[in-house]
């Protein structure tokens, strides 16, 4: 039986509200953080990005379709995966309704990924959403918003070749390593890794993050959580099974 503290009534009260004031606290204090979020200085866009969507190619203007805001998720789905994130997909699940509201208060939402149009819309279909999903395979958009690495960026830390941890998980999985597929990898993950790394102060840590996730999606999220505290077998315990039926051997 887990061991955990029993009080009375009047004693689980007092503890109670002495926490609901710091709640109160942190409710306030992540107001003010909005607030100064919105009051960031917006910086024009000079390059003219384009992307695939299902009505055809269109620039980044056009993705607003007619309303003055435009929010954008980046969605984990290389050129070459065959699934999508897990964890993105699993956000996705919640977004369908929420985009009428969206729409309603002037903002478009789309999700943008680096996958061909024909791969995102195929997945899609598989799962049942209905928002926009866009293309931005022949953008340099994902790189200069920061959330994909041009491959000059993760060379250095494959220059040694496919690490001993990515041999280990292909066996296990009976997979082959592919080295398009680690680079890949990393280029999706490093902006996201790399804080995390320099926390630990070590390279290796981010060169086997990025790596564990060569030939499975799964693998590459626990070792991401897993570079901030140097065990990724302890986070993102997902049922296999589940995961499996729902996105896939990912």
């Amino acid at each position: 039986m887990t061991e955990h503290k029993v009080s009375t009534r009047e004693e689980w009260e007092a503890a109670r509200n002495a926490l609901l004031d710091r709640e109160k606290e942190l409710t306030r204090l992540g107001d003010e953080l909005a607030r100064e979020r919105r009051e960031l200085p917006w910086v024009p866009i000079g390059k003219d990005y384009t992307f695939d969507t299902e009505d055809g190619t269109k620039p980044l203007a056009e993705l607003f379709d007619g309303r003055s805001q435009l929010l954008v998720y980046h969605f984990m789905f290389g050129p070459s995966y065959e699934a999508g994130c897990p964890v993105c997909s699993s956000s996705a699940d919640t977004v369908n309704g929420a985009v009428p509201h969206l729409n309603a208060r002037d903002v478009t939402m789309l999700y943008v990924s680096r996958a061909p149009l024909e791969k995102l819309q195929a997945y899609k279909r598989r799962m049942g959403w209905s928002f926009p999903w866009v293309s931005s395979r022949d953008s340099d958009f994902n790189f200069d918003f920061g959330v994909s690495a041009p491959e000059k960026q993760i060379s250095p830390l494959l220059e040694a070749g496919v690490p001993p941890v990515v041999e280990r998980l292909a066996h296990n999985r009976s997979m082959s390593p592919n080295r398009r597929r680690v680079r890949e990898a990393a280029e999706t993950c490093l902006p996201f890794l790399a804080p995390r790394a320099a926390r630990e102060r070590s390279r290796g840590t981010l060169l086997r993050a990025a790596c564990r996730g060569a030939d499975d999606t799964a693998q590459l999220l626990r070792a991401a959580a897993g570079a901030s505290t140097g065990d990724s077998s302890q986070l993102l315990r997902a049922d296999d099974h589940a995961v499996k039926t729902k996105f896939g051997d990912c």
